[in-house]
C-alpha cells in the first residue's frame, strides 16, 4: 500500500458513503484511479465491507454486552456457528485467556439477554462466561480516521 492506498482508506472509514468525487477532491487523486484501487481492495479483502454505525438506544435495544465464553471443545464448533447465526449477536471473535469467545450482544432488555444466556447453556456446553455491560460508547471506530496514517 503506498500513500494514496492510505488517503483514500483513511477518507473512507471517516465517511464511507463519501462520493468519489469528493474523495477525489479530498485527497487529490483523480477518480478514475480512486474507483479502480476501491475496487481493487474489495476483491482482495481489505475493504470487506461499507457499513453504518447505529444509536442502537434510539432503536428500542437498550441493552448491550461484551460476553466471554467458555465452552467444552466438542461444542465449540456448534457454538460458533450457532452465535455467527443468531441476530442479537452484532460481533463475534475467537480470545484467548481461558475463554473460546467474546460477542458483543445487543438486546432491547436485560431479560432478553439473560434468556439468550439461558438459551446457551441448554445448547451447549458452557464451562463459564463473563458479562460486561456497556454503559457507553467512548471510541469506536476512529481507528486510521486521522490523516497521520500517511
Amino acid at each position: 500500500m503506498d500513500q494514496k492506498d492510505m488517503k483514500i482508506i483513511t477518507q473512507l472509514r471517516n465517511d464511507a458513503r463519501m462520493p468519489i468525487t469528493s474523495l477525489s477532491r479530498k485527497t487529490s487523486i483523480p477518480v478514475t484511479t480512486i474507483f479502480d484501487r476501491i475496487k481493487t481492495h474489495q476483491k482482495n479483502r481489505l475493504v470487506k465491507k461499507f457499513t453504518s454505525l447505529l444509536n442502537f438506544d434510539q432503536l428500542g435495544y437498550t441493552t448491550r454486552a461484551n460476553i466471554a465464553l467458555k465452552v467444552n471443545s466438542s461444542d465449540k464448533e456448534a457454538l460458533k456457528e450457532h452465535l455467527i447465526k443468531n441476530e442479537n449477536v452484532n460481533s463475534i471473535s475467537r480470545i484467548n485467556n481461558g475463554y473460546d469467545f467474546m460477542i458483543e450482544g445487543i438486546f432491547k432488555q436485560m431479560i432478553d439477554m439473560e434468556n439468550f444466556l439461558d438459551s446457551l447453556e441448554k445448547k451447549f456446553d458452557i464451562q463459564d462466561k463473563k458479562s460486561f455491560f456497556i454503559i457507553e460508547d467512548l471510541k469506536k471506530e476512529e481507528f486510521m480516521t486521522d490523516d497521520l496514517f500517511f
